[in-house]
C-alpha cells in the first residue's frame, strides 16, 4: 500500500466508519480499504443480520469484521463483554489479540483473551468489570458455563456481535457441534439471538457454511455473504515423484528453499520430526546456520510461539516443517513458498496450505513431493497404479477449478450431545429432562436426536451413573458424571490421549504420545533433534532427556489424512483414463503418471472394475472412503473377509466371480438400512463419549459418520469431464 490517505471520494465505506476508526486508519498510511472491507463495513453497518466474510489468507477478514464492529463500540457505555471472539487455536487468539490491540487501544476498547494460559488474576479482572471485547476458545467458553454459569448472564449482558474465525475448521466435528449447542446456550441465556459474524478463508460449500452459522429453523433470513473479488497473482505449482525411500526429497528441499521462508506441510507429526532432523543435520555438516524447524501440536506452547515469532519478524532465512498447525489464519509475515510432503489431506486443506504463500503481489509457490515405492511382482496393484501420485494430481486439478471439498452436515454426534447435557446440568445446577431437550434438540443443533432416542440415552446414562434422576423429576449430576465434569479435559469434546511430559534442562519441549515403550537410555527424536532419555517417571509421566547425538522418530497417534471424497476418487478415474500429461509435472512424476495408466489399462480397469490380485480379488468402484466403508461393511455382514485400501476394496481369498457376486448382492440391498449394517459393525466407539451411548445412539452416531445409504457410482469422465 502506498502513504496516501484514503477519503470519502476513494471509498464507498470509509465515512461510514467512526471518526476515531477512520483516524486510526490515517495512521496505519493506508491507501485504500480491501474490496472485501468495503464490503464488510456497509453490510455490518447497515444491517442487522449474521454474516459470512470469506477471502484468502491476509486479505484482511479480520479489519473486515471488526473495523464496522468497533466503530459501534465507541461511544457505547455498557457493562459487559460487546464482542464475543472464538477461535479454533490458543495461537491464533493469542496473535489476534495482538492485532486488535493496537486498534482497540486507540479507542479505548478493552481486547480480553481467555484460555488455558492466561493468568487467573487477568480472567479475574474480566469477572468483576466485563467489557470490550473477549477472545475465547470453544472450551474455554464451555469452562466459563460450567463453573461461572450463574455469571454468564451478566458478563454478556451488552453481548452484541459473535466472531467466529475460521468458521471451516468447525463445521462438520465434534468442536463445531459444541460451539453451535454453545452459542444456542448462551442466547437462551440471555434471552435473545446474537448477530454472528463467521470469518474464513476456505468454504467448500457456503450454504453448508450459512447453515452451521445459524441453522435454519432458527434465523430470520439467510446470512449476507461477503466474499472477496481480488484474484491473487497466479500460481507456480510442480509436483516432484521419487522412487523407494529416497533421501533427495531431503536434499531437493535443501537445494531449493535455504535462503527463503518457506512452509513445508507434511500430513504426520513423525514426518515433520524426520525431516526437520534430516534438514538440521545437512545444515550442520555443511557448517552452515540453521534454517530448518519443526512445528506440530506435540510441540510445547513456548518452542511453537519462538518459531512463529521467528517467521513473522523475517530477519532471517528460516524454512518451517508443519502440520496443520500452520494451516490456520496465525500471522507469519511473508512466506515465499510452501511445500507438500506426500499426497494432501484434501483439496480444502491444500486450497489453505497454499494461501499461506503469494502475498505482496507474488505469485503463491507450490511444491509436492510425492515418493512411489519400487514396483516389484510381489507389489500391490494400487502401487503399480501409482495412486498416490494420482490422487495427488486429480486434488491439484480440482483445486486449479476451484472446488473444494463440502463439509460434512448430517453427523448426529451422539458422543457431543452427552457432553453438552452434562454441561447444561452443571451450569443450572439441574434440568428438567424437557427442558434439556427442548434446549439442545427442539431449538439447537442436535435435531437429530429423536425423542425416542433421548429417553434411551437418558437410561444408559442413569444405569452408569452419569446422570440421576430426582423424585421431582429434575436431572442431576450422578457421581460418575460429577467425576467426569470436574477432570480436567471435560471441556474438550474430542479425545484427548495420555501422554507423556518431554523435558530438557528443566525446560518443557512438548508430550508425547504414550503409544509405545519408551526406556531409560534409548534415544528418540523431538523438535527437530535428537536427545537420550535419562529417566522415565510413569507416575508423573515425565521424561527427561538430554542432547545426543543419535535418535529414531517416535510413534505419534495421527495419520494426518482425512476421508477422501467421492469427488476426488472419481478424478482419479479420469486422470488415469486421459491420455495428456499435466505440465505440473516433473519428469520423474511424469514417468510414474505413465507407469500408473499403463498398469490401470493392464489390469483392463478402463473395461472392468474387477482385478484378480494372487489367491484373491480387487474392486475399484472409484467411491470415496464413506462409500467405500459402507460397501466393506455390507461384505463384512455378509461374511466375506474385506477391507478398503485407498480406492480398491480387496477380498483376500475371493475370485474376481465371487466378489463380483457379492458386490452385486449389496447393490441390490440400496438404500442401505445404515442402521442395520451399523449394528454389526465391531469398532464403533470413535468418539469422546461413545463409550456411554445406548445401542440405538450409538448406531446412528456411527451410521452418520461413516456410512451412507446411496453410495455415489462413478462417472464416465469422457461424457462429463467436470464431474457432478
Amino acid at each position: 500500500m502506498t502513504s496516501s490517505q484514503p477519503s470519502a471520494s476513494d471509498s464507498a465505506s470509509f465515512d461510514l466508519l467512526h471518526e476515531r476508526v477512520r483516524r486510526w486508519i490515517w495512521d496505519q498510511h493506508w491507501s485504500e480499504l480491501r474490496d472485501v472491507q468495503e464490503a464488510a463495513i456497509r453490510t455490518i453497518l447497515r444491517g442487522d443480520g449474521d454474516a459470512i466474510i470469506t477471502a484468502a489468507t491476509a486479505a484482511g477478514k479480520t479489519e473486515a469484521a471488526f473495523l464496522p464492529i468497533c466503530s459501534t463500540m465507541v461511544d457505547a457505555d455498557a457493562a459487559g463483554v460487546q464482542t464475543l471472539y472464538i477461535g479454533p487455536l490458543k495461537a491464533l487468539i493469542n496473535d489476534q489479540w495482538r492485532r486488535l490491540d493496537g486498534l482497540c487501544e486507540s479507542l479505548d476498547i478493552a481486547v480480553h483473551r481467555w484460555h488455558g494460559d492466561v493468568t487467573a488474576s487477568a480472567r479475574q479482572k474480566l469477572i468483576r468489570e466485563p467489557n470490550g471485547i473477549l477472545l475465547i476458545t470453544p472450551e474455554s467458553l464451555e469452562a466459563m458455563f460450567v463453573r461461572r454459569g450463574s455469571d454468564v448472564a451478566r458478563i454478556f449482558a451488552a453481548l452484541r456481535f459473535v466472531v467466529i474465525d475460521e468458521l471451516h475448521a468447525f463445521i462438520g466435528n465434534e468442536r463445531g457441534m459444541q460451539l453451535q449447542s454453545l452459542l444456542h446456550r448462551l442466547e437462551r441465556v440471555l434471552h435473545r439471538t446474537v448477530r454472528r459474524i463467521g470469518l474464513s478463508a476456505t468454504l467448500g460449500d457456503i450454504n453448508i457454511a450459512a447453515d452451521f452459522l445459524r441453522p435454519p429453523n432458527r434465523r430470520a433470513s439467510v446470512p449476507a455473504i461477503v466474499e472477496s473479488s481480488e484474484g491473487g497473482s497466479g500460481v507456480k505449482l510442480r509436483i516432484f515423484g521419487f522412487r523407494g525411500d529416497d533421501p533427495a526429497i531431503g536434499q531437493h528441499l535443501f537445494r531449493n528453499l535455504r535462503g527463503a521462508n518457506n512452509l513445508v506441510f507434511a500430513n504426520r507429526r513423525a514426518t515433520v520430526e524426520l525431516y526437520a532432523d534430516m534438514l538440521a543435520r545437512m545444515c550442520e555438516a555443511m557448517s552452515l546456520p540453521q534454517e530448518f524447524m519443526a512445528h506440530h501440536g506435540s510441540l510445547s506452547r513456548e518452542l511453537r510461539f519462538d518459531v512463529e515469532d521467528q517467521l513473522k519478524r523475517g530477519d532471517r532465512p528460516l524454512t518451517v516443517i508443519c502440520t496443520s498447525t500452520l494451516e490456520m489464519g496465525i500471522d507469519i509475515g511473508a512466506v515465499t513458498s510452501v511445500a507438500q510432503i506426500g499426497p494432501p489431506p484434501s483439496v480444502a486443506s491444500l486450497r489453505q496450505r497454499l494461501g499461506r504463500s503469494g502475498r505482496r503481489g507474488d505469485p503463491a509457490i507450490l511444491r509436492v513431493y510425492i515418493e512411489e515405492s519400487e514396483v516389484t511382482e510381489k507389489s500391490s496393484a494400487q502401487d503399480a497404479m501409482r495412486v498416490r501420485l494420482v490422487e495427488t494430481v486429480a486434488m491439484i486439478n480440482l483445486l486449479l477449478r476451484k472446488w473444494s471439498e463440502p463439509p460434512p452436515s448430517d453427523i448426529l454426534h451422539g458422543s457431543t450431545f452427552v457432553q453438552q447435557l452434562l454441561s447444561l446440568i452443571a451450569q443450572y445446577g439441574g434440568v428438567t429432562p424437557a427442558d434439556a431437550y427442548a434446549m439442545l434438540c427442539d431449538s439447537g443443533p442436535f435435531g437429530g436426536v429423536t425423542k425416542t432416542m433421548y429417553m434411551g440415552l437418558l437410561r444408559a446414562l442413569q444405569s452408569r451413573e452419569l446422570v440421576e434422576q430426582q423424585r421431582n423429576g429434575d436431572l442431576h449430576l450422578g457421581a460418575l458424571g460429577e467425576r467426569l465434569v470436574n477432570k480436567y479435559d471435560f471441556y474438550t469434546a474430542f479425545i484427548s490421549p495420555d501422554e507423556y511430559r518431554l523435558v530438557a534442562a528443566g525446560s518443557s519441549l512438548g508430550t508425547l504420545p504414550i503409544l509405545t515403550p519408551i526406556g531409560t537410555g534409548s534415544f528418540l527424536i523431538f523438535a527437530g533433534r535428537r536427545w537420550k532419555v535419562m529417566s522415565v517417571d510413569s507416575a508423573k509421566k515425565v521424561i527427561d532427556l538430554i542432547p545426543a547425538g543419535g535418535g529414531r522418530v517416535p510413534v505419534f497417534d495421527s495419520s494426518g489424512r482425512g476421508m477422501v471424497h467421492d469427488r476426488v476418487r472419481r478424478e482419479m478415474l479420469a486422470v488415469y483414463r486421459a491420455t495428456e500429461t499435466p505440465a505440473f509435472l516433473d519428469a520423474t512424476a511424469a514417468d510414474l503418471l505413465r507407469e500408473g495408466r499403463e498398469s490401470f489399462l493392464r489390469f483392463g480397469l478402463d473395461r472392468t472394475a474387477f482385478v484378480h490380485s494372487g489367491s484373491g480379488a480387487l474392486y475399484f468402484p472409484w467411491y470415496g472412503d464413506r462409500s467405500m466403508n459402507t460397501i466393506v461393511q455390507q461384505l463384512l455382514a455378509r461374511g466375506v473377509d474385506a477391507s478398503a485400501e485407498g480406492p480398491a476394496i480387496v477380498a483376500q481369498t475371493l475370485s474376481v466371480d465371487s466378489l463380483r457376486e457379492a458386490i452385486s448382492a449389496c447393490d441390490a440391498e440400496r438404500p442401505v438400512d445404515v442402521l442395520a449394517l451399523a449394528a454389526t459393525v465391531e469398532n464403533r466407539e470413535e468418539e469422546k463419549w461413545d463409550e456411554y451411548l445406548d445401542e440405538d445412539t450409538l448406531n446412528a452416531s456411527y451410521a452418520s459418520r461413516r456410512l451412507t445409504r446411496e453410495p455415489t457410482p462413478a462417472y464416465d469422465p469422457e461424457s462429463s469431464p467436470d464431474g457432478p
